[in-house]
Parts: C-alpha cells; structure tokens; sequence
C-alpha cells in the first residue's frame, strides 16, 4: 500500500517548488542534510542528499529562508511523505554572496585579515613571482610595467587557471611552490575583472589560506577597483589593478641612479661648506690666542686629523659606491639590461674620481697657507731677534724689562735675556744719552 502511494505521488509530484525557513537542520557523518521546512501554516520534512549537498557554496543554517526545488516522496519504514531536495536557494540574496558571507566572516573570526599580522613589502625585491593566466591582459600589463619600472628584475611566473572548478586548487598550489623555491622576495597574485562568478575562486578557502601561510609578502590585485574578494582582506597589499600591483611592488630603476647622483653632489658640497668652516676656526684661533706657535700647532693637528678621518671616509663612501656599481653591473650582465643604464651606472665612479681629486686639490692650498703663516710667525718671533745679538735686560727681582739707562741706578744688579741663555749682571756705570 504505502510503495503503491509512493509511486503515485512521484509521478505526479516529479517537480516541486517550495518556500520556506529551515529548522530541524541535521547533518549525520554519512554526508546527507535532513531539515524541515516550514512557513507560518504547515511543514514538511526535507532531505539534502550527498551528491546534492556537496555541490552548495554556502552552510545551510537554522532560520536561513531558503526556495527549493526537487521531488516529494514516501519514507516507507515511517510512512510519512518528504521533499528530495536537487536544489537550495537563500531568499533575497545569492547563494555566492552569502557564501562569501559566511567564509569571511568565520576566517575574521580567527584572525586571518588582521592587520598586525601583514608583512610589509620590500624596498628593492630582486626576485617577484606571479600568479595569474597566462592568457589574460591582467600578465601583459603587469610584464610591462615591471620590465619598465626595473629592467634587472627577476620575475617567475606561475600560470594557473584564474576561473572554473580547479582553478583555487591551482592558485593555492602555484603559492606554496614559490614559497618554497626560498628566494622570492614578493608574489602577485590577480586576473582582470569580472562577474562575481568569474573571480570566486579567489574567494575559495584554499586560496586564502595559503595566502595566510605564504612566507613572502603577496600583493592582491584581483578584478578592477570595485572587485573585492577575500583574497583582498588577506593579502598584505590590496591593489585594485594588476598594473598597480607592478607599480607597488618595485620603484623606477632612473630614479634611483638619479637620487644616487644627486647625493654625490650634495656630499661634495657638505664636505666644502665642513673645510670652510673648520678653515673660519682656525683663523678665529690664530687671533685669539697668546701663545701663536702653540695654538697653530695644535691646529694644525686637528686639521691633519679632520683630513685623514674626512679621507678615511671618503674611501669608505668610493668603496661603498664602487660595491654597490659592481653589483648593479654583475645583474646587468647577467640579465643583459639596456645600454643606457650600464652608462648611467659607469659615470658613479668618474664622479667619484673628480670628487677626491678636487678633494686633493683643497687640502693641498689649506696646507700651503697654513705653512706660509708658519715661517712669517717665525720671522716676528722675539727668540729670532735674539738670536741676531740682542738681548732683554730685566731689573731683579721684580722683571721689569728696561728701556732707558736712567731707569738703574749704579750697583743695581740686573738679568740679561740671551738668544741661550741668561746672564746675571750688576751696574757699575750709567751713561745717559747726553754724555754719547
């Protein structure tokens, strides 16, 4: 009797649409989802079975009001009639977006687009791996603006599937291949715009958790700016194009060997405004001072001083820049960059060569002058008019120094001042200059 019903209702009821809140919501480990359906007047029991159930993008939920479509049937060991579902719809809102709902909730929940854990992006990467389809515009702008921006890049790209069933698996696989290669220092990874359907698989929980578990820092840059997928809140960088990804993640190669130059420039000009000024202070010292022959000494030390630190660290400045040249021509001749950078990159150490000669130059001229106020100092010292036979006649014991033979009277004794030595003496005739 209740197989006799069974067949009847099949037939007639091949094809059901039905509306409805979910309650009663079980999922044994078998795999199959039993609910009830429910509205405000009447209900009826509801079976997902596996092969349906697998092939929802969302969780079904207690109180979630879903539409239906499938065939009613009889359980025969109770007897009671249900509903086989083949299909289950959220009301007023896609089953995609509600699923991005759900995930992006439960992966904030624990921690995984927060922001304190986003790794930030190299300065100067050498080597930047790219995950998109080979197929799409979304490489060619980003080949183009990272050739451009950076000729001497090393770029490795992982092409994948960027839409369809497999393409998340694909994705999270290209990110743990470049993770593990060691030496990736940044990974793009994006494909051009779309529908919400195109780009879901950058939505996919693989895909984002592999993000999550890169080591190097990943640059999204997935659809257009209005896009947004999980991939997005993840990512330590969220760009809204690939070409904006390029242009993130390596700066513009002229503009580096520019500022270079400039800082030659401005270096040359510190290191003459320091000489003038320490050329001022021994100037400010040389008059200031009593003892001239000491003062000029020690200054003279202190500038020899200055000159073998400020030399020691102008070789260290050439020897920094001529390493920092060596290097950026071995990657050019390895990657074969164009003519014109290698001859930007040559007129580093023609600068350098002119700096320390004009740096040769000026030490040279202070050394000169400072030689030059030496021997005129020595020409109006008093020990060289004494070293010429005269001397410094000096009463005792008060030291004054004598001008005029009036000034002794006879028997005074005296203390003469040699060019070597003194000479005590006693007065034993005054002779004005009326009796010359």
């Amino acid at each position: 009797m209740t197989g006799l019903l069974r067949t009847s209702i099949e037939e007639q009821f091949s094809d059901v649409w039905l509306e409805g809140e979910l309650s009663n919501l079980r999922a044994p480990g078998s795999g199959h989802v039993y609910c009830t359906l429910k509205d405000k007047t009447s209900q009826i029991r509801a079976v997902l079975f596996r092969s349906s159930a697998v092939r929802l993008r969302f969780a079904l939920q207690e109180g979630l009001h879903v539409i239906v479509r499938g065939r009613l049937t009889v359980y025969e060991p109770r007897g009671e009639y249900q509903i086989v579902l083949d299909t289950v719809e959220p009301k007023g809102i896609g089953a995609l977006q509600l699923a991005f709902e759900q995930l992006k909730e439960r992966l904030a929940a624990e921690g995984l687009f927060d922001q304190d854990r986003k790794k930030s992006i190299p300065a100067f990467p050498r080597t930047v791996g790219v995950v998109t389809s080979l197929t799409g515009a979304a490489i060619r702008d980003i080949l183009a603006v990272l050739r451009r921006r950076w000729p001497t890049l090393h770029i490795l790209i992982a092409p994948v599937q960027v839409q369809g069933e497999s393409a998340g698996r694909q994705i999270a696989e290209a990110l743990a291949a470049l993770n593990d290669l060691g030496f990736v220092d940044v990974i793009i990874v994006g494909r051009g715009g779309g529908s919400l359907e195109d780009l879901w698989s950058f939505n996919e929980e693989i895909v984002v958790r592999a993000i999550a578990a890169s080591h190097a820092p990943v640059v999204s840059a997935v659809g257009h700016e209005i896009d947004v997928t999980l991939a997005d809140f993840v990512a330590d960088l969220r760009v809204p194009t690939p070409s904006a990804a390029a242009e993130a993640v390596v700066p513009v190669l002229d503009e580096i060997v520019e500022r270079l130059r400039e800082l030659t420039v401005r270096t040359g000009q510190v290191m003459l405004r320091h000489c003038a000024f320490e050329r001022q202070r021994l100037d400010a010292a040389i008059r200031g001072v009593t003892d001239v022959r000491f003062r000029l000494q020690e200054a003279a030390q202190r500038i020899d001083d200055m000159v073998d630190r400020l030399r020691e660290r102008v070789q260290q400045l050439l020897a920094a820049g001529r390493e920092r040249v060596h290097e950026a021509q071995h990657d050019l001749s390895v990657l074969n960059p164009i003519l014109a950078i290698k001859q930007g990159l040559a007129t580093v150490p023609q600068f350098s060569k002119r700096l320390e000669g004009q740096m040769g130059v000026i030490l040279a001229q202070h050394r000169h002058r400072i030689h030059a106020m030496l021997g005129q100092l020595s020409t109006l010292s008093p020990l060289a008019i004494l070293g010429r036979g005269y001397s410094i006649l000096q009463t005792v014991p008060a030291g004054q120094i004598l001008h005029r033979a009036n000034d002794v009277e006879v028997g005074q004794e005296l203390e003469a001042q040699l060019a070597s030595g003194r000479l005590s003496c006693t007065v034993t005739h005054v002779f004005d200059d009326s009796s010359v």
